[in-house]
């Protein structure tokens, strides 16, 4: 790593330039360091020290008679070894725990609020996914009777996390005939995971007796009952903020941003793949995302019982770094504390 072969006065002045630049978004010069910062060596030698760092690919030169600003491996050795965490104002975190822990709102809701707090204190795009049910372990599915030609399925997880699926039926059927074989389902399917179910289904209720209509009907709307609604997964806010940056000047640069923010798979595959615990930091091209090469990313997951979900921050890889992961912290924690009141109900 870059790092480790830096020395006390490299490391001082790389920390200069990328607060400066974070803050300025202009190329920072020597003179700019040697002025603001008042470091006690002369702006030549601030400016040796920055070729020096330009060598190693800790800066860059946009125009020859620009300043410099960071590169993408300046921003990780900054975030990795240079800058501590921000911590919030008490207003701050009022307002981000206030926002989330808003009594009588849904999980969608909740994930809505969320990212729009979000975005709203950071001035970046807010994002967050929905908890994934995949891996949840099915406490109990109700079949509860909408109309002549409909029922409602409530899958509930361990956690005690809830979807609702609506399924129509070509014929009226008994609710004693469906409380049986919502009897029949919990016994053969309760304390698997929902992922599990979905891929074993027809084998598992092979030999359940009953309706052989319900049976099928299960069967055939085994992608709808066990798998999450993609168009209710993925929420994001503060899009309008994010472009107000001059990173975004570029017409063609934001249309290809706001397609795949807009689309949303891409993104949410992303934050989804992640094995990582805590706060994820990823910067720049790391991503291996085409469309937001010159974005970073401040991710982490919240989690309630064995379901977990991730929210989290996009905006230039200019952002301000320390403050970003406390918010997010903050957020996650919240959020994992309004959700862990489904287990109470």
């Amino acid at each position: 790593m870059a790092f480790d072969n830096l020395n006390d006065r490299e490391k001082q002045i790389l920390y200069n330039l990328v607060s400066h630049y974070i803050k300025s978004a202009d190329p920072v010069g020597s003179r700019i360091i040697a002025n603001k910062f008042k470091m006690g060596i002369s702006s030549a030698t601030i400016r040796n020290t920055l070729q020096d760092l330009e060598e190693i690919g800790l800066v860059q030169q946009p125009h020859t008679s620009a300043g410099r600003i960071p590169t993408d491996m300046g921003y990780r050795v900054y975030v990795d070894y240079l800058v501590k965490p921000e911590m919030l104002s008490a207003q701050e975190e009022a307002k981000i725990r206030q926002t989330i822990l808003k009594e009588g709102k849904g999980i969608n809701e909740i994930l809505g609020q969320t990212c729009k707090v979000l975005g709203e204190i950071t001035n970046q795009l807010g994002v967050s996914i929905a908890p994934r049910f995949n891996s949840g372990i099915l406490k109990r599915i109700d079949l509860i009777p909408v109309s002549d030609e409909k029922i409602m399925a409530v899958v509930v997880v361990e956690s005690g996390l809830a979807r609702t699926v609506i399924i129509e039926i070509e014929t009226n059927i008994s609710e004693k005939v469906l409380k049986d074989f919502e009897a029949a389902l919990n016994e053969r399917l309760a304390g698997l995971t929902l992922g599990v179910i979905k891929d074993s289904i027809s084998d598992r209720l092979t030999s359940v007796k009953g309706d052989g209509r319900l049976i099928k009907l299960i069967v055939d709307s085994n992608d709808k009952i066990w798998t999450e609604e993609r168009s209710e997964d993925f929420h994001i806010a503060g899009t309008d903020r994010l472009l107000s940056q001059p990173e975004f000047a570029n017409v063609n640069a934001i249309s290809e941003f706001l397609k795949i923010i807009e689309d949303g798979k891409i993104l949410s595959d992303f934050l989804q793949n992640s094995k990582e615990e805590g706060i994820i930091i990823t910067i720049g091209n790391e991503s291996r995302i085409n469309e937001i090469m010159n974005c970073s990313l401040v991710t982490t997951t919240y989690k309630v019982g064995n379901v977990s979900g991730s929210i989290g921050i996009v905006g230039p890889t200019r952002m301000p770094y320390s403050k970003l992961v406390s918010v997010v912290e903050c957020a996650a924690k919240t959020i994992t504390e309004a959700l862990s009141g489904y287990q109470k109900s």
